[in-house]
């Protein structure tokens, strides 16, 4: 591709990146530190402290302890990142304009299935993204990484290909979190580095078409990005509900397959089989729609809307395709009888 247009997408598109400083307060984090360390920490009067410089603390005992990267999406300040960067709710965040403006940020919402977030920021006629549509990517089609790499390295540019489309892995936030599937995802060889997270995947003519997310440690050039999609299905309900509007069934369950059917002893090999994930949790959620339509725990849905549920199919993919107040029509695997059930979904809180 002609260097030209390279040069021209990337000074496009630089001015609407930003970095996100995350910050905490001292004694929060010194309530946080893990029992095991306490013998190797310097004692306070109030327990272990840590021993953090001065000049890394302000004036009101709050202590960066990351970054991350995002995008302008709305001159008026609406801003897309990762759901994982901003996941502490006792942290502070700031934004940092590629011009260097400090600006407090609210989180206006975190998305309960996607890894997206979207903050916002006090300030006018902001430069933009415009966003693109992820579902007109090409395998072999050249896109950009854009972000603040490792929370130290501002605007890092990165080129490569899509290397892939409708991914799916298991991420984590951090060795603590429990695993996240992430599905439908972009696969690309455009490095993308711890910090990172948050910033663009942009096309060569500059659109937003996916928001860089998760590399896989240990391989290289494999990184994933969130297709845009979904953040612009998410900034649609922004504006007309002021929140991230998202059906909820209310079941917890495992996917079916050869191997599940054999190790369990399960009549079909393929389905969602309704289970409780703990001894301290329920397979179907009390009060919620599939409640109240009638599934059973160690019920298995066959279908959705006619459609066969397996590992390619998961009801996850079918609940992202519709919206609060839509009807799915199941068929159910009872015991050896087939039902036949309809779920109103609600909104998930």
């Amino acid at each position: 591709m002609d260097d030209k247009i390279i040069i021209a997408t990337i000074k496009k598109v630089i001015p609407s990146v930003i970095s996100i400083m995350i910050s905490k307060h001292l004694e929060d984090l010194e309530k946080e530190i893990p029992v095991d360390l306490y013998p190797f920490l310097p004692q306070g009067p109030h327990g272990p402290q840590l021993q953090i410089p001065e000049s890394l603390i302000d004036k009101r005992g709050m202590v960066q302890i990351g970054g991350g990267s995002g995008f302008i999406v709305e001159p008026d300040g609406i801003i897309l990142t990762n759901k994982h960067v901003i996941s502490d709710l006792k942290a502070e965040y700031t934004v940092i304009t590629n011009s260097g403006a400090r600006l407090p940020a609210e989180i206006l919402s975190r998305d309960p299935i996607n890894d997206v977030a979207m903050l916002k920021v006090a300030a006018h006629d902001l430069p933009a993204v415009l966003l693109g549509d992820a579902s007109k990517l090409e395998l072999g089609q050249s896109v950009i990484a854009i972000g603040n790499a490792l929370g130290i390295f501002k605007n890092t540019v990165s080129m490569g290909i899509v290397s892939g489309l409708s991914r799916a892995i298991a991420a984590q936030a951090d060795p603590q979190a429990p695993p996240q599937e992430m599905r439908g995802l972009i696969q690309t060889d455009a490095a993308i580095n711890p910090g990172n997270s948050g910033g663009p995947l942009v096309d060569c003519g500059g659109f937003a078409v996916g928001i860089n997310a998760a590399i896989v440690f240990g391989a290289q050039n494999i990184g994933f990005a969130i297709p845009i999609n979904a953040a612009k299905r998410d900034l649609a309900d922004i504006r007309k509900y002021g929140r991230i509007r998202r059906p909820l069934l209310g079941v917890r369950y495992i996917t079916i397959d050869e191997n599940l059917k054999d190790k369990m002893n399960l009549p079909v090999s393929y389905g969602a089989l309704i289970m409780k994930e703990s001894a301290h949790d329920h397979g179907v959620v009390p009060g919620s729609p599939a409640e109240k339509a009638g599934l059973h725990e160690k019920d298995i849905i066959l279908e959705c809307n006619s459609k066969k549920v397996d590992r390619d199919h998961p009801i996850q993919d079918f609940l992202e395709n519709l919206s609060v107040g839509d009807v799915l029509d199941m068929l159910v695997l009872r015991g050896k009888k087939e039902l036949k059930i309809k779920v109103a979904l609600a909104e998930r809180r």
